[in-house]
């Protein structure tokens, strides 16, 4: 049953620890996905405390906005559909085609379009989203999660985590041309915004590669090492680039950390503890705050980049996963 539930509970749990959160720049919504809790929490960016709790359908993971700002969109992995909810009142408007099981997605730089991951048959599915039906589906490699659309529209990206490469789709012949050896489990890519580079988070193998999109190589890798942490509990994932473009924020797995990695000297700056299996994460339009899921902790760390440090803690639901944020 897709109701809106409601958010009071976790609100007054909230209550305390929202009292010790500085006021954020700007009135922003975040969106949170709960892969056990087969939900997604509101959050009021301002208080630091959940306003309402959406039920989806089963094992929530990637979100994302409609580029209108109308509309969220989730995986629902288990239900092999990607929901389409109303902003304004919680409810499920569509069950939007998307292939088996999927994980991750990405919304075209038009709007126009979904990229979905589909880890159980190894395949990009786009999904047309004006009349809500595929557009056309591209096998690729073996359990595919991380995508994204190169910022000149000519490619999508798809990570396979099995065969620990990076999958190149020429959106013009609707083909995987080309396959970029990673290191080992690939879960997540980022372009940054100028296109000159991709940025690859290979779990397992405890790195972020740099990818050349000209030439499909790798060209850097970027290691990390924290104070009192093995390095096996490193397992890079999401990847949020700030709105300057200067620093990027990766989330570091089991270290139960995230690392504020300079992009133009690709050193880390600072490592910042936050909830446990920090997972994926989403940075404020001004720049100044990173939302971190945790996913073993069941909260949301909103973390202050200028100073490295978590300024709030929000309980949300069972397993957060994914964040999104809206003005």
């Amino acid at each position: 049953m897709r109701t809106i539930l409601s958010g009071l509970a976790l609100g007054a749990a909230a209550a305390s620890i929202a009292a010790t959160i500085a006021p954020a720049a700007a009135a922003e919504t975040v969106y949170v996905s709960n892969e056990r809790g087969n939900s997604i929490s509101v959050i009021d960016a301002a208080s630091g405390s959940v306003t309402a709790t959406w039920a989806v359908g089963g094992r929530p993971r990637g979100i994302t906005l409609s580029k209108d700002g109308r509309y969220v969109f989730v995986c629902a992995s288990n239900d092999h559909a990607v929901q389409m909810i109303d902003r304004a009142t919680g409810k499920v408007v569509a069950d939007l085609p998307s292939g088996e099981d999927p994980e991750q997605f990405f919304l075209s730089r038009d709007g126009r379009t979904l990229f979905v991951a589909n880890e159980d048959n190894a395949a990009l599915t786009a999904i047309d989203i004006e009349t809500r039906s595929v557009a056309f589906q591209v096998d690729v490699g073996k359990e595919p999660e991380g995508v994204a659309e190169s910022p000149d529209g000519k490619w999508v990206v798809v990570t396979s985590e099995d065969d620990s490469v990076v999958n190149w789709v020429d959106l013009t012949s609707r083909t995987m041309v080309d396959a970029t050896e990673t290191g080992l489990r690939p879960r997540h890519v980022e372009f940054t915004a100028d296109g000159s580079a991709l940025w690859i988070a290979a779990e397992t193998g405890g790195t972020v590669q740099i990818a050349d999109p000209v030439s499909h190589k790798i060209t850097d890798t970027i290691r990390f090492a924290i104070p009192g942490v093995q390095d096996y509990l490193i397992l890079p994932c999401g990847i949020r680039f700030t709105p300057d473009g200067r620093t990027a924020v990766v989330a570091l797995g089991r270290a139960n950390h995230i690392a504020l990695v300079d992009v133009a000297t690709r050193k880390v700056r600072a490592y910042v503890p936050v909830g446990k299996r920090v997972w994926h994460l989403a940075i404020s339009a001004d720049g100044a705050r990173a939302y971190a899921a945790n996913g073993l902790s069941d909260t949301v760390s909103i973390i202050d980049l200028a100073s490295a440090k978590v300024v709030g803690t929000v309980p949300v639901g069972a397993a957060p996963w994914g964040v999104a944020i809206a003005p």
